[in-house]
């Protein structure tokens, strides 16, 4: 079990990106590939983009950013993209990622991390605390989570 950082493996870049445009692919492909073909030269510390590698295969992937298309652009950085394959699912592996943002938003100089989602009950588990709404472009409210670093 691997987790590979696109801007730690830069050569990983066009297989984490078609890994990301088949995880969320109600998303135009565009927005994965410009944002992660964009990141790994970047200036500053985010965004950052994650895929957990077993066994020679992605199963998983998440991000590390500075806003998830949500209203509260006071915060940041957002968890996005979290996302474990159905058939290994059950296995942990979500907090596998979620600790490796968590890690790195710490190193970055960060004492909070955010993330906006519409379930409930999930990510109380990993140790986020829901602090209020957030609204969406495309006119749709999430529920936002906090965890202090």
């Amino acid at each position: 079990m691997n987790i590979i950082s696109v801007r730690e493996q830069p050569q990983y870049t066009q297989q984490i990106i078609a890994y990301l445009q088949q995880c969320w692919n109600k998303m135009a492909p565009i927005l994965y590939s410009d944002c992660i073909s964009h990141c790994v030269d970047a200036l500053h510390p985010l965004p950052q983009w994650y895929v957990l590698e077993k066994e020679g295969e992605f199963i998983g992937c998440t991000g590390l950013i500075t806003n998830d298309f949500i209203s509260r652009m006071d915060l940041y950085p957002w968890l996005c993209a979290l996302f474990i394959d159905e058939n290994h699912r059950g296995n942990n592996y979500a907090q596998m990622l979620i600790e490796k943002a968590k890690e790195d938003a710490r190193k970055f100089g960060f004492r909070s991390l955010y993330l906006s989602t519409t379930h409930v009950g999930y990510y109380e588990k990993y140790g986020f605390r829901y602090i209020g709404d957030g609204y969406h472009p495309w006119e749709e409210q999430s529920r936002i989570y906090e965890i202090e670093l």
